[in-house]
Order: structure tokens, then sequence, then C-alpha cells
């Protein structure tokens, strides 16, 4: 059972609401673009690259071939953590979104680091550069201290460690989906998104676009 704390998120602004996660994947997807995800612990980062995954319809998914114990949180309601163990190593971060029962979330692939930097330098020692201790979902759970402990809080309510919130910066209404990066299969879907010209962008220079 995961402990609530009573501490509060540090970094000012509105919590997204469970009616924000609600929404499709591919809409909730790059409107999470520019909001912060925050941590009781002071951490705190911007979103800049996500990438939406849908369910039955998406080979991609954890979730394509219906619900195990591994993907159980994916099918619960919206707005809740899940964080799954890829490469026998590594702790990714989603957003469930959609209706409760569809499978389908969004996977934030990077952050741009807005406080606790140097809580997010002990937890990454090896990282020479700041702007490298976010790019990547895999590096943004160790700089965060995101790890299956956290697989299925409640973003919404917050009162287990993390929340994402509109600190009233917008989302670029630039953002052009392209193709997810790292996967085999349901790669012509373009459920990509990224913040245009930011340098904390996962993947090469071709795939950040």
């Amino acid at each position: 059972m995961i402990e609530k704390k009573s501490s509060s998120i540090i970094w000012p602004g509105k919590p997204l609401s469970r009616a924000f996660f609600r929404r499709a994947a591919t809409t909730v997807a790059p409107r999470l673009l520019n909001k912060v995800l925050a941590s009781a612990d002071g951490r705190a980062g911007r979103i800049v690259e996500v990438e939406a995954y849908v369910g039955a319809i998406d080979p991609a998914a954890h979730t394509y071939r219906g619900k195990t114990a591994r993907n159980a949180v994916m099918f619960g309601p919206p707005g809740h953590m899940y964080v799954y163990f890829t490469y026998g190593m590594h702790w990714c971060a989603n957003c469930v979104s959609g209706p409760e029962g569809a499978g389908c979330g969004v996977l934030i692939r990077a952050l741009e680091p807005l406080h606790g930097v140097a809580q997010m330098r002990a937890a990454r020692p090896r990282t020479a550069r700041d702007l490298d201790l976010c790019r990547g979902p895999a590096r943004l759970t160790q700089a965060m201290d995101i790890s299956g402990t956290q697989n299925g809080i409640d973003l919404v309510e917050g009162l287990e460690g993390f929340t994402i919130v509109d600190d009233g910066t917008p989302p670029p209404r630039d953002a052009v989906g392209g193709p997810r990066i790292g996967i085999s299969v349901g790669k012509d879907h373009p459920w990509r998104w990224s913040v245009p010209g930011s340098r904390y962008v996962s993947g090469t220079a071709a795939q950040r676009g």
C-alpha cells in the first residue's frame, strides 16, 4: 500500500484535473507540453516531450493484448501514474488517460529541469550536463526519483508525492505530431510531440524535429 504524504507540492500552479486526463491520449499528449511535473521533495521539470499510446488499436501499447497484472493501472481511472520497468534496468513514467478501462496513456519522454537540480544531480552523478538530466524517459525517472513505488499514484490529488501542474505556460501552438522513438511496431502513428526548439528533447537531432 502506498503511503500518502501530507507535504504539499512546491511548484506554483493549478494541478491538472481528472477531466483533463479523461480525454483521448492523442488529445492529452500535446496538451501536456509545457506543464510541470512536480514532486513534494522540491524537484520540478517542464514537460517538453511526450508520446501517446492508444490501447487496443496500438500494437506498441502495453495494453494492446488486454489487461494483465503488470498493466492494470493503465485500465484504471485517468490521472494516475503508470510506471513500468524496461530493458531490465530503467523505469518509465506515464499518465493514464481516456475513460477508465481504455488502457491508454501518455509517456513522459523529457523534462526541462526547473527546480531541485542539485537533487537531480545527486540522483544522476555521472551526468555531465544539466541539459541531460531529464532528456529521455529513463533519465527523468532517475532524476525525479520515480520507480515502481510510484506505480498507481494519483497525480490529480497529489497526495502521494507527485502531481502535474499548469503554471500558466501554454502548450506550443506549433507542436506537430511525429513518429514515436524506440519501438518496433506502430511506427506509422504520429503520436509523439515535443516543444519545438527545446534542447531538452530526447533522441537524435533528426528525431527531435
